[in-house]
């Protein structure tokens, strides 16, 4: 009888995961821990935001640059000595003295996402087959959800009970943990072919792919711009206690852990463009409902499920959409995306706290849906010339070149 099932996803893909689970609590601790940054170290909440933005601009600078950079190494050494990086700089981070010290030391910390998320990303394509590329992408970047659904809580409750530092130092402890598993399950011998200045030229070239990275760039902006001051305003709007403002990060994470886990076994039948622009909707849909929110926390709670369900999800989507689209220039691709994320994060951490210097907290929503409208548009566009370009039975664009000589079996081979 012929065998049906359907291939397990390899061991070293948990790694991944877990490995994106801390970066992404890593990542969000801040905006988690926003209130007691600001108290603790007797800075405005728009000063302690620029954590975020600083953190962010050296991410989105750095993922591109960085792909580049370590393209030849082995991804085992790279992805572990990035972990133990990160445990060493939030251990740092949680010993600061004070605000002075803590914007470069947290600047520091942010080049392991601007190394770790993308590398993860372009490693999928040489773990798994290509009929399993878009579950393998949506499964690594299942961790940042599961950072939603008790990375951030558990740092927000951490912080309003024991202090920001304490939320730190856990993140540090994590990343030390999951480094050595990293270690013991990422195979020898995954190393990709540097990408050649023709094919960074070919990628920047391509009006489909610089428009599907056009997507995150906006969508990231227009969440970033009222998610980066999510503790204040509901401790400011809604007069939520840390406790209670734990409990509604859980119940963000958690839904946004739902929508990933749709998006990943429904991915494949959808098509990745179809599910961006339902997570997009998702998204605007939440801001377009915010007002409803403003005064009782219970409502507040249900306005945010279509946002969370697709959060992290569109993210996960945005990845596949790129990986299916050139397979050859996954590393550049996934690494602009990730530049874009973090950009996007940098742009509305900034204009959030800007808006708020002025007063404005309570129209942070408005900004964050023209933002989403925008993304919607362009994802649409997108999708559009994507179709012109390559039509049905050649959807994947497949640029020339020579494939990676990776994987366990590569090391096998030269022996």
């Amino acid at each position: 009888m012929a065998q049906t099932s359907t291939p397990r996803l390899p061991r070293a893909l948990w790694a991944l995961m877990l490995g994106n689970f801390v970066i992404g609590t890593g990542v969000m601790v801040v905006p988690g821990t926003l209130n007691e940054l600001s108290t603790s170290l007797g800075v405005s909440i728009p000063q302690a935001g620029l954590l975020i933005t600083a953190g962010a601009i050296l991410m989105g600078l750095g993922a591109p640059l960085f792909a580049g950079i370590v393209a030849g190494w082995d991804r085992r050494r790279l992805l572990t000595l990035a972990l133990l990086w990160y445990a060493l700089l939030m251990a740092l981070s949680a010993l600061a003295p004070g605000y002075a010290s803590l914007l470069p030391l947290r600047v520091l910390t942010m080049i392991a996402p601007a190394i770790f998320t993308p590398q993860a990303a372009a490693c999928v394509g040489l773990l798994v087959p290509e009929s399993q590329r878009g579950k393998a992408i949506t499964f690594v970047f299942l961790g940042w959800s599961v950072a939603s659904v008790l990375g951030m809580p558990l740092s927000a409750w951490i912080g309003g009970l024991l202090g920001w530092r304490w939320a730190f130092g856990l993140v540090a402890l994590l990343a030390l943990l999951v480094a050595g598993w990293v270690w013991r399950a990422m195979p020898d011998g995954i190393r990709p072919a540097a990408l050649s200045r023709q094919a960074w030229a070919q990628t920047l070239g391509s009006p489909v792919l610089m428009l599907a990275v056009g997507v995150t760039l906006l969508s990231s902006f227009g969440q970033f711009t009222l998610f980066s001051y999510f503790a204040p305003y509901h401790q400011q709007v809604l007069g939520l206690s840390a406790g209670l403002l734990a409990l509604l990060f859980l119940w963000f994470g958690a839904f946004g852990l739902l929508g990933n886990v749709l998006v990943s076994h429904h991915i494949d039948r959808l098509g990745a463009p179809r599910a961006v622009f339902i997570t997009l909707a998702g998204m605007a849909l939440s801001l377009l409902l915010w007002p409803l929110g403003a005064s009782v926390w219970w409502i507040q709670a249900l306005v945010l499920i279509p946002w969370a369900l697709g959060c992290f999800s569109a993210n996960s989507a945005q990845q596949a959409r790129l990986v299916h689209m050139a397979p050859a220039l996954a590393p550049a691709t996934v690494a602009l995306n990730t530049s874009a994320i973090y950009a996007g994060q940098a742009l509305g951490a900034a204009l959030g706290g800007g808006l708020i210097a002025q007063g404005l907290m309570q129209q942070l929503h408005w900004v964050g849906l023209a933002l989403m409208l925008a993304a919607m548009a362009l994802s649409w566009q997108a999708a559009r010339v994507q179709k012109r370009s390559y039509p049905a039975g050649n959807a994947t664009h497949r640029p020339a070149g020579p494939p990676a000589k990776c994987g366990p079996g590569a090391g096998a081979a030269r022996r």
